[in-house]
């Protein structure tokens, strides 16, 4: 056990000192594209300003064959493309594979000072987090960089479930956690081969009529879809936020579905999240409508804020009581407006700031 004196040296020498807080940026949508694919990397100069984070991947959604090819790309895009103020991240491939000390390697190496977040699937215990840790500082230390990367973890595994508390508590540099639903379906044997969202027979249904001898069994009864994913939701958001890091929701995989993909990023949203993952275009501008406050649910927190003074006792607005707690509510709706209005024009005056 490392002493809490610790904590933020750095564990090699040379390497950047740990931040002591995770600076939140806008961050409502993850847009994940495929490095090696030539006509999409030359796409990115369009898609960047529409995105919060950009994310390389070199993961799942790989062939094997293009593993190499895939990291190459990224590190050409971060040579040579200009970001602006969109974060540039890439998920790594698994630690239980032959291409992720290779990706940590070259990616530090060759453009450590481009990147923000590295994102390691399949986290299943903070040894994980340990490991690419030390790693990380010694490659930082060899590279020259001033300000550590920092690193997300997914939880694609019911053991990663089980030790979430202590994969983020592990490290300085946990930025935040995603749900993997569809690798953590098939590790839990979940009986769904969607990726994320609900399931048709995952349902609760209401009570049967009552006739004349007691209660109709046999009669037509309503139902009602439930949230697969509700559980491990709030349970990600619960631990981000008790150790000062970022939740996400992962991928939606029905691209044509954007009604439901919008319920499942709205359901996230209301938990806590502050963004999802975007596998295509369609679905940037879903995250961004759902992760951004309503104006309207703006305007009436700020309503709320100003209408209680010092934020302390009790007030009637609108036939509802509102007190400190309220304040707070308000004040999370209010200070995410204003930092996603200052990366946006459009929310700026949407907003009314």
């Amino acid at each position: 056990m490392r002493s809490p004196r610790d904590f933020f040296k750095p564990l090699a020498a040379g390497a950047p000192e740990p931040v002591r807080e995770i600076p939140f940026r806008p961050s409502r949508v993850i847009h994940f594209f495929p490095p090696q694919n030539d006509k999409l990397v030359s796409k990115l100069p369009e898609i960047i300003p529409t995105v919060d984070i950009l994310l390389g991947n070199l993961e799942d959604a790989i062939p094997m064959a293009d593993k190499e090819a895939a990291r190459a790309g990224l590190v050409k895009v971060g040579k040579t493309v200009d970001m602006g103020t969109t974060q540039l991240w890439t998920r790594i491939n698994s630690l239980d594979s032959p291409w992720a000390l290779d990706d940590l390697v070259t990616l530090v190496g060759e453009i450590g000072d481009k990147l923000d977040v590295i994102m390691v699937p399949k986290v299943e215990g903070p040894e994980d987090i340990h490991y690419v840790d030390r790693l990380l500082a010694q490659l930082e230390a060899k590279a020259g960089l001033k300000k550590p990367l920092l690193v997300h973890a997914i939880l694609e595994t019911a053991r990663g479930v089980a030790n979430i508390e202590e994969i983020c508590a592990a490290s300085p540099r946990m930025q935040g956690l995603s749900l993997g639903p569809a690798d953590l379906a098939a590790n839990r044997r979940m009986k769904t081969t969607r990726v994320g969202g609900g399931h048709p027979d995952y349902v609760v249904r209401v009570d049967p009529p009552q006739g004349a001898d007691g209660p109709e069994y046999t009669a037509p009864r309503a139902t009602f879809q439930q949230d697969l994913w509700h559980y491990t939701i709030a349970r990600m958001v619960d631990a981000c936020v008790t150790f000062g890091l970022l939740p996400f929701y992962g991928p939606f995989g029905d691209i044509k579905d954007t009604v439901a993909c919008e319920d499942q990023f709205r359901n996230a949203y209301l938990l806590g999240c502050v963004g999802a993952w975007s596998l295509h275009p369609v679905q940037v501008e879903i995250a961004k409508r759902v992760f951004s406050p309503r104006p309207e649910d703006v305007r009436q927190a700020q309503r709320v804020i100003d209408a209680m003074g010092d934020g302390t006792g009790a007030i009637m607005l609108d036939g509802k009581m509102e007190d400190d707690a309220s304040v707070k509510q308000c004040k999370v709706v209010v200070e995410l407006a204003r930092q996603l209005a200052a990366r946006d024009p459009e929310l700026t005056s949407a907003y009314g700031f």
